[in-house]
């Protein structure tokens, strides 16, 4: 199954299309949807290196729009939409804490949930609830964003033909790998 998405990703990067579909995923995992979108870029940078810097670009710009509209999610729709999202993926538990975190950790929370597989619509979401100031979340946003996308691409670009050798024989240790890690992730927001 995995090897199937792989390769039907990797003979899609090249297409116009592909780079709409990284956005909008990108966009919609800082505010909503549950995979991150390195499930795109990496296969789409290992298809064409050539456009590392560009596609990083895409997935940094329509994350860091995606975290915003999170942002607002929390600010003004939180009852509405933002306690259904959480209450939906289960993070009810993890939310209640997270008021200590941003109290205490504030721009570190950001950057952290920026750059790690903690889901990063709850820290969108829950920055827009306590107030976070808005001009420091977007700029920890897109540092936090960007430094981990950029570093992907960065990767790829200067190691692509045996990093991409070493994904296509171990794939399926790979996606069971990432899985363990989103799922780590979901596991440390709800023990927060």
């Amino acid at each position: 199954m995995f090897r199937g998405l792989y390769d039907w990703t990797l003979d899609r990067a090249g297409r116009p299309a592909a780079r709409w579909w990284l956005a909008g995923i990108s966009f919609a995992e800082s505010s909503f949807f549950p995979i991150p979108p390195d499930v795109m870029l990496l296969p789409m940078v290992l298809a064409d290196r050539a456009r590392a810097w560009q596609i990083a670009a895409i997935c940094t710009v329509a994350s860091v729009a995606g975290a915003m509209a999170g942002y607002l999610i929390g600010a003004l729709l939180f009852q509405w939409l933002g306690q259904p999202l959480l209450d939906f993926y289960g993070y009810q538990d993890a939310f209640a804490h997270a008021r200590g975190v941003f109290d205490t950790w504030g721009l570190w929370a950001v950057l952290i949930g920026g750059l790690t597989p903690i889901p990063f619509k709850v820290v969108t979401i829950a920055a827009g609830v306590f107030g976070f100031d808005p001009v420091l979340f977007i700029v920890s946003a897109l540092i936090a964003r960007g430094f981990r996308f950029f570093v992907e691409a960065a990767l790829l670009w200067r190691f692509g033909r045996p990093i991409r050798r070493f994904v296509e024989r171990r794939l399926n240790v790979l996606v069971t790998a990432g899985l363990a890690l989103l799922i780590a992730g979901f596991v440390v927001l709800r023990g927060l």
